[in-house]
């Protein structure tokens, strides 16, 4: 979750999937900053969901507000991110017969404006977001299309 205040300051936070889908001695990207969770009150933040050791080699959420910081929107910074995460995907069972990762990983952000977006890897996605009391969902954009 992201938030942008009145006064225009910036938080977020993050949970992991819990003990369910953990192997023994993994920690994730969830306490790791920059990994599943960054926040610049200067910029914005960026969070995600997915495939953690994806974000943890990509440092992914500071590269999505660092993408932001160079004047890319929080929705294309989102996609950076994911280009960035199948450009470095080398492990062979990673990958499918295209050479398209066989994982996910999802990307969401706002700016100190408050502009929001997201993307994933692969789409269709969607997040929540709540303006003035209104929460509604918006589409995100994505590299591949499932199906």
């Amino acid at each position: 979750c992201l938030a942008v205040d009145g006064q225009g300051d910036i938080s977020g936070v993050t949970t992991t999937s819990g003990l369910s889908f953990k192997i023994p001695g993994r920690v994730g990207d969830s306490p790791i900053f920059g990994a599943g969770l960054y926040v610049d009150n200067e910029v914005g933040a960026a969070g995600s969901t997915g495939r953690g050791e994806a974000n943890l080699l990509n440092c992914s959420s500071f590269a999505v507000v660092e993408f932001m910081r160079n004047g890319d929107s929080p929705e294309e910074a989102c996609l950076k991110a994911c280009q960035r995460i199948v450009d470095h995907n080398k492990v062979a069972r990673l990958r499918d017969d295209s050479g398209r990762p066989r994982f996910g990983v999802s990307f969401y952000a706002v700016s100190k404006a408050g502009v929001h977006g997201g993307a994933s890897i692969w789409g269709p996605m969607g997040y929540a977001v709540n303006v003035g009391g209104e929460s509604t969902h918006a589409p995100g954009a994505h590299l591949y299309k499932r199906g």
